[in-house]
């Protein structure tokens, strides 16, 4: 099969495409899926470089997430059977033809969702709505500030943010993202490249500050997220998409009366399965009401897993990022 392979670490004209790579074998729990669509995402850029938290070993397939269509199952399986549709999320080997996958690591593709809207549902729902429901405890009325608000988890944030009755602001580096921002549902948006963040934020809360923040970006916005907190407000640490990992200065929350708080999906996932999966048939069902609709703008083929890698990058991605095979 064809697969994309990392045998040493760097940047993604590093990673080669192999034309015939040994195809995996399901184990007894585990279930075959001919992948069709795969979800491109930022720890996939940390984990070619071998700056992510948890590395496999080389050489291995990139790709935490995919949708496709069970083609065998292992003997003691008994939620799938061939020809079932299927996404899961395992951190790594989805940037191929075949993936393998447990198959309580699996779910069924929403009936309307596209291959290419589902491959990218589990790591930016998944974690942008555990990071609003359990971890802000976000409640209607309130104000969210979603950085990155365009990209894969950011336009999911802001979506969901909608969804659960909060007036949200949308902060991009572009006028094209703002505008889908805007068509997400964003009541108001910031273009970080061209104003101050703090002081736009304190002239749309009227001095008040912000309740939540949603930051996958870090870096140099951070800081002037957090000095643009309300009282009890919560900033959520999604990631670092831009880079350096800020440095808080820790008197902001003594003088604001904030909360940092660690967003880290995988890990919630393992610790508390039933509530995980608890979200999950919330999503579905707000999926089936047509009330989610995931937005893919940035698709390429396999064979161009390069431009893909540099889409997410140098941060041009408008929604989820997926390669199809």
């Amino acid at each position: 099969m064809r697969a994309v392979i990392c045998s040493e670490h760097g940047l993604p004209e590093k990673l080669n495409l192999e034309q015939d790579w040994q195809a995996p074998t399901p184990g007894e729990h585990e279930i075959l899926v001919d992948v069709k669509a795969a979800g491109l995402n930022f720890p996939d850029v940390l984990m070619i470089q071998g700056k992510y938290q948890m590395q496999p070993d080389m050489p291995f397939i990139p790709g935490g997430e995919c949708a496709g269509i069970v083609r065998e199952v292992g003997d003691k399986v008994t939620r799938y059977q061939p020809g079932d549709k299927v996404i899961f999320a395992g951190g790594t080997g989805a940037f191929c033809e075949q993936a393998v996958a447990h198959e309580l690591a699996a779910f069924p593709v929403p009936e309307t969702l596209s291959f290419e809207q589902a491959a990218g549902v589990c790591i930016t729902y998944f974690t942008s709505y555990y990071a609003l429901k359990q971890r802000a405890e976000l409640k209607p009325g309130e104000t969210l500030l979603v950085l990155g608000a365009a990209g894969g988890v950011g336009s999911t944030a802001v979506e969901l943010g909608k969804l659960m009755g909060a007036k949200v602001i949308a902060a991009a580096s572009s006028e094209e993202k703002l505008e889908l921002c805007k068509k997400l549902g964003a009541d108001e948006v910031i273009n970080y490249s061209e104003v101050d963040l703090k002081t736009a934020v304190k002239e749309l809360t009227g001095g008040k500050g912000v309740d939540v923040i949603y930051d996958p970006v870090g870096g140099d916005y951070a800081e002037p997220a957090v000095r643009s907190m309300g009282w009890n407000g919560r900033y959520l640490v999604i990631g670092f998409a831009s880079g350096p990992i800020p440095a808080i200065p820790l008197n902001l929350t003594l003088l604001k009366g904030c909360s940092l708080v660690g967003v880290f999906w995988g890990r919630f996932a393992g610790e508390e399965p039933a509530v995980q999966m608890q979200n999950v048939e919330e999503l579905w069902k707000l999926f089936e009401e047509g009330k989610l609709n995931p937005v893919v703008t940035d698709c390429f083929p396999l064979e161009q897993y390069e431009d893909a890698f540099n889409c997410l990058i140098d941060r041009k991605a408008r929604g989820k990022v997926i390669l199809t095979t």
